[in-house]
């Protein structure tokens, strides 16, 4: 009982370092709100190194994701005819952080609730960055998807790497319906 006590504290702490590292990559991309990417890029800011795993396993560069977001962001302001190059997102256009409750995009509310679900089958492996991606790997639409999509990585092979990943820190790897 007191095991289980104490991955919940580990995990409470490291749900903390994601949502605030997230709201900073929103941030400083000149968002108020952070969407699924940015949990992603704060899964891949994580100590425990197993979100940067599930890249090197793909053989895809984690540090390439940033840009992949930026190119997605570029890509929608062309389709409405608005001519911006992807380097100039998150360059200078950065804004304080929010006041008061905290408050994310739809996108990242549903990673979070995929997470969620993830963690009742986690046993005791505590919350690592691979479990993020695993979650963000089960989004069909928007940036986040999309920009793995860019980097040639498809969520079937992301699921997978990370499930992968998951077996080798010793847990048992969530399935998905």
């Amino acid at each position: 009982m007191f095991d289980a006590i104490k991955k919940r504290f580990r995990d409470m702490g490291t749900i903390k370092a994601l949502c605030e590292s997230a709201e900073r990559h929103a941030n400083s991309a000149g968002q108020a709100e952070p969407g699924a990417e940015h949990f992603v890029l704060a899964a891949l800011d994580l100590p425990d190194g197993t979100a940067r795993q599930v890249f090197a396993r793909l053989r895809a560069n984690p540090d390439g994701y940033r840009a992949a977001i930026a190119e997605q962001y570029a890509s929608a302001l062309r389709n409405v005819g608005i001519a911006m190059e992807a380097e100039a997102f998150g360059n200078g256009a950065a804004i304080p952080g929010a006041k008061g409750a905290y408050a994310s995009q739809p996108s990242a509310q549903a990673l979070m609730r995929e997470l969620a679900e993830q963690r009742k089958s986690a046993g005791s492996l505590p919350l690592l960055g691979v479990h993020v991606i695993l979650a963000a790997a089960q989004a069909q639409f928007g940036v986040a998807a999309r920009a793995l999509q860019a980097m040639g990585v498809s969520p079937a092979a992301l699921a997978e790497a990370a499930r992968a990943e998951i077996a080798a820190a010793g847990g048992a790897p969530a399935s998905f319906g």
